[in-house]
């Protein structure tokens, strides 16, 4: 049956291929002719190796701003659903680096501190001197349970609620450049980018 087929994904194998997939670079931000880079999905071998683990993975997108980009990643895999969101440098920048913003919640993370790298604007970052493959790890607790915590649930929800808001106020830019890492990982971690938002509102 195709429902026990996606229960039966272990938790281990899922992350390791996830973070196998952490083989490309994206433009996060660009300073003159410096751009800071970081690890994405191989978005060419995603079906191939993801196909393998769940027949009916799936990926949508939804882009909630197009200039500064910012793009939303819902993944479902192995039975559990989770999103990711976040900015680029370009739409294509902010795709991948969503996506691999929804790694984190299945326990995959890049490790290391993001490097600078020459940027072109025609040819783009120089990622030449780069391990052709990104550094990545687990992160060091157990895949997330497949419902989702109710208070990061309404976290979100709460971050979403202000985020149209400053939308309304003309603060959207300002505001996607404080979710470049998404909505964070923990509940406390939420709650700072909440009074963050918070913060940019009132000024």
């Amino acid at each position: 049956m195709p429902d026990a087929a996606r229960d039966a994904v272990d938790p281990t194998t899922l992350r390791e291929n996830l973070r196998g997939l952490l083989s490309a670079w994206a433009v996060a931000e660009v300073r003159g002719d410096q751009a800071r880079v970081l690890p994405v999905p191989d978005l060419d071998a995603l079906d191939a190796r993801l196909s393998v683990l769940d027949s009916q993975w799936s990926l949508s997108w939804a882009c909630d701003a197009i200039s500064p980009p910012l793009i939303r990643a819902r993944l479902s895999v192995g039975g559990a659903v989770r999103e990711g969101l976040s900015g680029g440098h370009t739409l294509e920048d902010a795709k991948k680096l969503a996506l691999a913003d929804a790694f984190r919640y299945f326990g995959v993370a890049s490790a290391g501190e993001s490097p600078w790298v020459e940027y072109d604007p025609d040819d783009g970052p120089n990622v030449s001197e780069l391990d052709s493959a990104a550094p990545a790890a687990p992160i060091a607790r157990p895949l997330p349970a497949q419902t989702r915590d109710p208070q990061m649930d309404k976290a979100r929800a709460h971050i979403e609620t202000l985020l149209e808001q400053l939308r309304s106020d003309g603060k959207g830019g300002a505001a996607m450049k404080l979710l470049l890492r998404g909505y964070g990982e923990t509940l406390d971690e939420s709650r700072a980018i909440y009074k963050e938002l918070q913060a940019l509102q009132r000024h």
